[in-house]
């Protein structure tokens, strides 16, 4: 550990003015580099974070955390494969019915191929949020036999429509006769309008009621699954095992919500890991201008070294003193990196949002990116980490110059003094 003499030197030089300016000009720029570094490598993670987080709880509100689905698309005595479900594993909270079906809808001229989703409200609003989404209207209105629906509000926009009028679904199930086969049609009345800020949903998503969605799809009394709400989104992979063990049924497929989605988290994940090595390497170079500038430093005070050693300062001492001083430096970049980076992560949505209104350009596009804002969430783990990382960076980056001054002969630094 440092003794008080190295403690009062190291300080000593850190706060001396330079005789050569430049060296003082790559010590700003290193401390520069480390807290520009360290800010980008926190705001980008904590973006990272706040993206898969965003639209992980986005893709859980519609596509529920795990479902029971048949093999042939259908499920008999849905009920009974919820109740069982349950009893199998007390982590699955409630379950609910849907019949997923592809359609055309049309109003006027106007056409979009969309996902037909057929829901029971009273046991749809159990495993999912999407009620608290509804822009107008509610899910209590789609009744059996009433032909309501309820659509997404990039859809409505799509096809110019509001509360209270019809559109027509048109389903490729329909019926053969002698001219070839007839698509099936039905008029439906819109009493809802959702907003979940995902394109993917809001322009392709529509929930009918689940006895319309059987007379719609020929599915008489049969479903196409059962989706379930656990209390552990975490623990699905665990509870998917648990219910291929016990439920004894080769015609059914436990699926959740890390299987629907595995390709975009899997790359989430890897890019998470490549940003963090590609910015790491900031750091490192503003490591390296703080290894240039001890080296300059070392050059410029080999007369000071000299008198150190002259009254009995040891290489080690020396070596010290020069680490503690780019650690020192190391420590103020790395700190100031740390506050701005936690800043910038804390109002990037406003930032963002500033700048779409300022130059009427859409950045974060909802067809693109699934979600239309840039959300940001700080996890003080990832925080700790790079803190940790540039410290060391910079502690590892003083080792070579301070050795070198060490190294210092007395008798030559001061023979043209």
């Amino acid at each position: 550990m440092l003794n008080k003499f190295e403690l009062m030197v190291g300080l000593r030089y850190l706060t001396s003015k330079q005789k050569t300016g430049f060296v003082s000009f790559i010590s700003f720029v290193s401390i520069l580099g480390i807290s520009l570094g360290v800010a980008a490598l926190i705001t980008v993670l904590s973006v990272m974070n706040g993206f898969q987080s965003e639209i992980r709880s986005k893709i859980i509100s519609i596509t529920s955390h795990m479902q029971i689905t048949g093999i042939n698309n259908s499920v008999n005595n849905w009920e009974d494969t919820g109740k069982l479900a349950k009893t199998i594993d007390n982590n699955i909270l409630s379950y609910a019915p849907y019949i997923d079906g592809q359609a055309l809808v049309s109003f006027d001229n106007n056409v979009s191929g969309v996902l037909v989703r057929g829901i029971d409200p009273k046991y749809e609003t159990q495993v999912e949020d999407i009620e608290r989404n509804m822009q107008n209207g509610s899910l209590n209105t789609l009744t059996a036999g009433s032909f309501n629906i309820i659509i997404g509000k990039g859809l409505a926009n799509q096809l110019g429509v509001s509360l209270g009028q019809k559109i027509t679904l048109i389903t490729p199930n329909g019926q053969v006769t002698p001219a070839g086969m007839i698509p099936r049609l039905k008029q439906f009345t819109i009493t809802g309008i959702f907003d979940l800020h995902m394109g993917e949903y809001d322009d392709s998503l529509v929930l009918i009621d689940l006895k319309d969605a059987q007379v719609l799809f020929k599915f008489k009394e049969s479903v196409s699954g059962v989706r379930l709400k656990v209390s552990n989104v975490m623990k699905t992979q665990d509870i998917k095992k648990n219910l291929e063990n016990n439920l004894n049924s080769k015609d059914l497929i436990i699926t959740d919500w890390i299987d629907q989605h595995q390709n975009y988290f899997s790359a989430v994940a890897l890019e998470k890991k490549m940003m963090v090595v590609i910015l790491s390497l900031i750091i490192a170079v503003a490591s390296f201008n703080l290894l240039s500038m001890l080296v300059m430093s070392v050059r410029e005070k080999k007369t000071n070294i000299a008198i150190l050693r002259t009254i009995g300062a040891s290489k080690l001492s020396i070596i010290k003193i020069f680490i503690l001083q780019g650690a020192i430096s190391g420590f103020i970049g790395t700190t100031i990196g740390t506050l701005l980076g936690l800043l910038l992560s804390y109002y990037i949505g406003h930032i963002v949002h500033i700048i779409e209104q300022l130059t009427g350009y859409v950045i974060i596009n909802s067809n693109v990116y699934l979600i239309n804002y840039l959300p940001s969430k700080i996890i003080p783990s990832d925080v700790l980490y790079i803190f940790i990382i540039s410290n060391i960076l910079s502690i590892i980056a003083t080792i070579y110059p301070s050795i070198n001054a060490s190294k210092t002969n007395p008798v030559e630094a001061l023979r043209y003094e």
